[in-house]
């Protein structure tokens, strides 16, 4: 027995080496995701670029002040031939006053396109959660995996090495041997894999996190209380994730958005009304010319061929493919929502009770053998104890499962999982 202690002792000590760090939490991991990320940060600058346009649109009907100069020189037709100065320099104020809806129209295009980013981020954030939330739980999966191959290990290891030492005075044959260390090799190469997967999570779980290279070495397994929460029956939830899912609300404003567009183009042939005002002076005095000025300006674009025609009917096509998708988005989230909903069913009422049920046959194996060795019929406990952390493994794979099944639930409706329990309990 003491062999087999000093074996798992120096196996286990080539397990991941990090840096100290403070052990991190899931509620941590989660702040972070709220952090710029790249993905986050593609969608904040959607919204950025939204915003602009908005202030581009409501700017169509803005004073606009103009400034004006002219060197000239030029020769009268009437009296002596001498080329003289006509210098001009003028001031010209311009406001449109009227415009049949085009620039209304443009604002709350641009307002709804807003929109519609705005509700992408949200949805963007959404997705960056879960993404972390499931590499937070690689993590741990991983931990726990390593564990239970570095035990499996140390019992064959210890298997091996009794072994060879009864090949040498002749009590087992090579062929024995051989099976012996083809079996320790195997389950040390599975080990070594375990190994370097419990690196790569952890790397996978820092680039979720904006984190580069900084690998947290311990994590908190959470409590998880959303997972027992009562949900609603699938034919209630619809509703509820078509009036409140971000991407649903996203390809709605899209919608607005592209009829305004439209509603604006079909003022194009509309007139436009203007205010003017010119203030100027000149090197040359004529009767024509006056120093200061004001005019209304009406602009009616009677023909321009079928330009407007043309960008019209891009602009339906544009809107019919927005209604198509919108459809298909309809559909695919309802089959996502049914999805989720049937796989949070099988995993409280069919995977957690036979994990359950798996971890308590093997705390019973584990009692039952330890009673063998105790009574020295058992040179190991090693492989009962190997077997009882992968029941355990088992069990906590499936809270993680449900809760990121539950979490996915919550991004598709678009409401807290807490939200959702209350209006299970109002039927």
């Amino acid at each position: 027995m003491r062999r087999y202690w000093v074996a798992i002792t120096l196996l286990g000590l080539s397990g991941v080496c990090l840096a100290d760090s403070p052990t991190l939490t899931l509620a941590a991991a989660l702040a972070a995701a709220d952090q710029s990320h790249p993905d986050v940060a593609a969608a904040e600058a959607d919204v950025a670029g939204a915003k602009a346009d908005v202030t581009a649109a409501s700017a169509g009907q803005d004073l606009t002040v103009t400034v004006e100069g002219v060197l000239r020189r030029g020769r009268p037709t009437l009296g002596n031939n001498d080329w003289s100065p006509d210098n001009i320099g003028h001031v010209v104020a311009r406001k449109t006053l009227y415009d049949f809806s085009r620039t209304s129209t443009a604002v709350d295009a641009a307002d709804a396109e807003l929109a519609a980013r705005e509700q992408a981020l949200i949805g963007s954030l959404d997705q960056h959660r879960l993404d972390v939330m499931a590499r937070y739980f690689d993590v741990l999966m991983a931990d726990q995996q390593y564990a239970a191959d570095n035990e499996f290990m140390a019992v064959a290891y210890v298997s091996f090495d009794n072994a060879r030492d009864r090949y040498k005075v002749g009590q087992i044959s090579r062929p024995d041997l051989a099976v012996l260390e083809a079996k320790y090799q195997d389950i040390r190469e599975k080990r070594n894999a375990s190994l370097a997967r419990q690196r790569l999570t952890r790397s996978a779980l820092a680039n979720a996190m904006n984190r580069p290279g900084d690998l947290v070495s311990d994590l908190e397994d959470p409590a998880l209380p959303d997972n027992d929460v009562k949900l609603p029956e699938y034919d209630a939830l619809v509703p509820v994730m078509l009036a409140h899912n971000p991407a649903l609300l996203a390809q709605r404003q899209l919608l607005i958005a592209e009829q305004k567009r439209l509603d604006s183009l079909r003022h194009e042939t509309s007139p436009t009304l203007n205010a003017e005002f010119e203030a100027g002076d000149y090197s040359r005095d004529a009767t024509t010319r006056n120093s200061v000025s004001g005019a209304l300006v009406m602009t009616w674009p009677i023909y321009q061929g079928r330009r407007v025609d043309a960008r019209i009917a891009r602009e339906q096509a544009q809107f019919d493919k927005l209604q198509a998708a919108q459809a298909g988005l309809k559909m695919s989230l309802t089959q996502a929502l049914l999805q989720t909903m049937l796989e949070i069913d099988q995993l409280r009422n069919s995977a957690r009770p036979a994990a359950k049920e798996q971890s308590s046959y093997r705390d019973i194996a584990l009692d039952r053998s330890r009673a063998e060795y105790e009574l020295e019929l058992k040179t190991t406990l090693g492989d009962s104890m190997a077997q009882t952390m992968v029941a355990q493994q088992r069990a906590r794979s499936v809270e993680y499962r449900l809760a990121l099944a539950v979490a996915r639930l919550s991004a598709l409706t678009g409401e807290p999982v807490t939200e959702l329990g209350k209006l299970a309990a109002a039927k």
